[in-house]
Order: C-alpha cells, then structure tokens, then sequence
C-alpha cells in the first residue's frame, strides 16, 4: 500500500479517496504515515462517515449513520488516524434513514466551522436524497454537499436518469467510483470463460455476475474495438469517457500496485473529441 501511494504521489495525483472503514481505518492510517506532514499540503484528502464498522457483530446504534453523535466522534478519529489536523473533503457514506437529515447537516455545518472540515459531499445518495439534502443546508443556512459520489461506468449508467441531472442543477460536482466496473471494462475477462485467478471476480463470483450479461458482454466488444482502433485500450476509454463528461472533476480509481496507478494516470490523458462522445453514445 505504501508503494502505491508513493507512486501515486510521483505521477503527480493528488486526490486521494479513503473512508473510517476502509480495512477497519488502515486505509486512513496509511495515508497519514505516507503523507506525514511534510508531504500533507500536497494532497486533498477526502473520507467518509456513516457506514458503521465492517465485519464482525453488528453495529450499535451510535456506531454508524448520520447521528451527530457518531459524526463528531468519527471525525476524531479519523483526523488522528491521517495524522492531520483537516479533512479537505468529508463524505456522508450512505444516506441514514433513521436520523433526521437536518440533524446530519448540522453537525457537518459545525465541522466546517471548526476548520476540521473544509468542505462536505454525499455518497451513494439517490437524487431526492441529495436534493433533500441540499434544501435542508439552504433553509437552515447550512453549509452544503459540494459533490455526490456514486457508482458509474459505461456500463452502470443509471445516474443518468435522475442523479446526474440533479447535479448539473445544483452546480455540484460528481466523482465517480468503479469507473472500471469493479473490473470489467479491464480487459482481463472473456465471455464464456472462468474469471482468471487471482481477479475481483474470481474471488467474488457474485460481483461478476452484476456485470456478465449478454448487453455487456455486446457493449464490452464494441469498446474494445473503438478503442483499440485508436491506440487506446477499453480501460482508458473508460477514464476518459467519464472525464469528458462537465460535471465529473475526477475519478475514483483503485489501484493494488504502483504499475497500476501508472496505468490509470495515463488513461487520464486521453482527451475525447465530441464526435467521439457521440459515437460512444451511439453505442450505449
């Protein structure tokens, strides 16, 4: 993992993405050791609240959601664990059925205050959820999500719909995760064949089979085609599809070895013309 970031940090990314759950805070602690403080005003750092713990028995009530309670606490926390005395960017996880939102927006609004958050987001928030959201910050004059992030790829468009609209409304920014659809739009999988050893998929067949059906399977090979004729591979075509899109500021992509983070930093640089973008929309 530390290779990782130091390769991060020589291809000159400075985004990085974590959460508190993220390997149970490991993820955070990580990024804080790498970093240090002689490397932190380089970076803008972004995590998450809300999601609870990971594994073993089931959270309590004031260990996961949206509660100020759980907010207040986290943040702590996480600031400890990045060794660094701000968030630049502070994600709401998921949405929290069972606080009120204004009780989440308000204590997000005291982070702010404080300066141990500079500004707020939302992941996998629906389009009313966000909007729900936005309206509560404007009425209490709170300070307000900036950003949404949620699954989207060339194959997991349903942000289109609502969500994506939403944003452009509200002049917030979208950042996408999975651009590469937890793997499928990499190259390493065939229709018809086992996943090979070693991948996401093979260890986790029901991830696969949210992406391996015949529609993807169709789209996948025109990918290929249209980025292989020009020099690109369909991972590339995958980064620079989302970044052609106004509203997406940058992409969340992971990355297990530091060759990896070399291979998403140059997908980034291919620019798409607008007869491209239509092509490719012809296509979906």
């Amino acid at each position: 993992t530390k290779k990782v970031l130091h390769q991060t940090m020589e291809e000159g990314i400075n985004f990085l993405d974590c959460a508190d759950t993220y390997g149970a805070g490991k993820s955070e602690e990580f990024i804080g050791q790498v970093l240090g403080k002689e490397h932190r005003h380089e970076m803008i750092i972004a995590t998450k609240v809300g999601n609870g713990p990971m594994g073993g028995p089931p959270p309590g009530p004031n260990q996961k959601g949206g509660t100020r309670h759980h907010i207040l606490e986290q943040v702590d926390l996480s600031l400890k664990r990045l060794d660094t005395d701000y968030i630049d960017l502070y994600y709401m996880h998921r949405w929290d059925p069972d606080t009120a939102i204004e009780e989440t927006m308000r204590a997000l609004d005291d982070l702010v205050h404080s300066g141990k958050v500079r500004y707020l987001g939302c992941s996998n928030y629906t389009a009313w959820q966000m909007v729900e959201a936005i309206w509560t910050a404007k009425a209490q004059n709170l300070y307000n999500y900036c950003c949404v992030q949620p699954e989207y790829s060339l194959v997991v468009r349903d942000v289109e719909k609502e969500l994506v609209p939403a944003t452009k409304r509200y002049g917030m920014s979208l950042i996408p995760f999975f651009p590469l659809a937890s793997g499928f739009l990499t190259g390493k999988y065939s229709q018809g064949e086992e996943p090979p050893e070693g991948t996401r998929f093979a260890g986790s067949p029901n991830m696969g089979n949210r992406y391996f059906n015949d529609d993807n399977w169709s789209l996948l090979g025109k990918l290929q085609s249209f980025a292989g004729e020009r020099g690109h591979s369909v991972a590339e075509l995958a980064f620079s599809w989302l970044l052609g899109n106004p509203v997406v500021p940058s992409v969340i992509a992971g990355a297990t070895k530091p060759e990896q983070v070399t291979a998403n930093a140059q997908a980034a640089g291919w620019q798409l013309s607008d007869n491209e973008m239509a092509e490719i929309r012809e296509m979906l």
